[in-house]
C-alpha cells in the first residue's frame, strides 16, 4: 500500500478539558452533539483515508462565551495542547491557532504568541464573532498585524447571528451562509485589497460564494452606475478578487458542488479537507468516493490533495519521500 500523501487543512481537535467545558455547557455545535478525540483515532482516521498530514483547528463555538478573561485562558489552553500534538508528530500535524474575537486586544497578543512561540501554522478566525463579520472596523488591527505577518487565515463558520430554525441543524445551510456573509464582508469592505499578505482560506467551498458569484460581482458594482457593456468589461476584472480566496472542499467535493467552485477559484487555490471528527469517517469515506470518481486532470488532483498545500505550508514539503 502506497504512503498516504493527502494535506487535509479542514479536520479538527477537541482537546479533553476543552470538551468537558463545552459539555458542562450544554453547547452543541452546529446542532451536533461534540465529538470525542485523540490523536489516536485521528491517525487511524487519517490512515484509512490517504491523508499524510492534517492541519488541526478548533471548530464553533471557539473559546468567546462572552468573559474575554475566559476566552484568552481557554485560547492559550487549546494553543498549547495542539502545539503539543504536533510536535509530537510534526509529519502528521500542524495546526490553526485558535483566537479571542471579538475580543481584538486578546486576539494580537494571542496571536503573536502562538505564531511566534508556538510556530502555529496559521490562524484559524470564525466568520462571525458575536455578529461582527471579518470585515467590520473593530477588527482591523487584527487584520493589518496578519497582513504583515503574511499569515495563513481558516475561515470557519459558526452559528448565524439569528433564530435558529427548528428541525434544521445549522450545519445544513448556516454554516454556508455564514461563510459567505464574511467573504463579502472581507471585499465589500476593502479588507481583500489592503491586507493582501493574508491567505484566507474558506471553510465547505466557501460556502455559497461559488454559486452566487454573480450576485456578489453585481453588488461591488451595483453603486457605480455603470451601463451594462462596460459593466461586462468589468466582470473577468473584478472576478479575480474571488480568485484571491484559498477554498477546501470539506463536506464540498461532490459532482453538484465541484463545477461551481472549478469555475470560480484559482486551481492552485484548492485544498482537500474532510471536517473530522465532526464528518464521521463513513461520511469522509462516501464523498471521497465521488471526488475521487469526479473528472479531474491528474495535475489538478495532486494540486487538491497535496500541492497547493505544501505551497501554503512549506515545511510540509519536506514529510513526504
Amino acid at each position: 500500500m502506497s504512503r498516504p500523501h493527502r494535506i487535509d487543512t479542514h479536520q479538527h481537535i477537541v482537546p479533553p478539558a476543552y470538551a468537558r467545558w463545552l459539555n458542562g455547557k450544554g453547547i452543541r455545535p452546529g446542532g451536533l452533539r461534540l465529538p470525542s478525540w485523540s490523536e489516536h483515532s485521528a491517525l487511524k482516521f487519517m490512515d484509512s483515508h490517504d491523508v499524510q498530514t492534517a492541519i488541526l483547528s478548533l471548530s464553533t463555538p471557539g473559546v468567546y462565551l462572552g468573559d474575554a478573561l475566559e476566552a484568552r485562558r481557554w485560547a492559550r489552553e487549546v494553543n498549547e495542547y495542539s502545539a503539543e500534538v504536533v510536535a509530537s508528530r510534526p509529519e502528521r500535524f500542524g495546526f490553526f491557532a485558535t483566537l479571542t474575537l471579538p475580543d481584538v486586544e486578546g486576539a494580537l497578543a494571542e496571536a503573536q504568541y502562538a505564531l511566534d512561540s508556538l510556530h502555529a501554522d496559521g490562524i484559524v478566525l470564525l466568520a462571525n464573532n458575536e455578529g461582527r463579520y471579518l470585515g467590520d472596523p473593530d477588527f482591523v488591527p487584527l487584520l493589518e498585524f496578519l497582513h504583515h505577518r503574511h499569515a495563513v487565515v481558516f475561515i470557519h463558520p459558526g452559528e448565524l447571528p439569528a433564530p435558529a430554525v427548528p428541525g434544521i441543524p445549522a450545519f445544513a445551510a448556516d454554516f454556508l451562509l455564514d461563510t459567505t456573509r464574511t467573504a463579502i464582508s472581507l471585499i465589500l469592505s476593502g479588507a481583500m485589497e489592503k491586507y493582501s499578505g493574508i491567505k484566507f482560506l474558506l471553510a465547505h467551498a466557501g460556502g455559497f460564494v461559488p454559486y452566487i458569484a454573480f450576485r456578489i460581482l453585481l453588488t461591488m458594482l451595483n453603486d457605480k452606475g455603470l451601463a451594462l457593456s462596460a459593466l461586462a468589461a468589468l466582470i473577468d476584472e473584478k472576478q479575480s478578487i474571488l480568485r484571491r480566496f484559498y477554498y477546501d472542499v470539506a463536506l464540498s467535493a461532490s459532482p453538484s458542488a465541484l463545477p461551481s467552485l472549478l469555475e470560480v477559484a484559482d486551481p492552485g487555490r484548492i485544498t482537500y479537507g474532510t471536517d473530522f471528527p465532526f464528518a464521521p469517517s463513513m461520511a469522509v469515506g462516501l464523498l471521497n468516493a465521488q471526488y475521487e470518481n469526479y473528472p479531474l486532470s491528474p495535475i489538478l488532483r495532486a494540486a487538491i490533495d497535496r500541492n497547493n498545500s505544501e505551497a501554503l505550508f512549506p515545511r510540509l514539503k519536506t514529510t513526504q519521500a
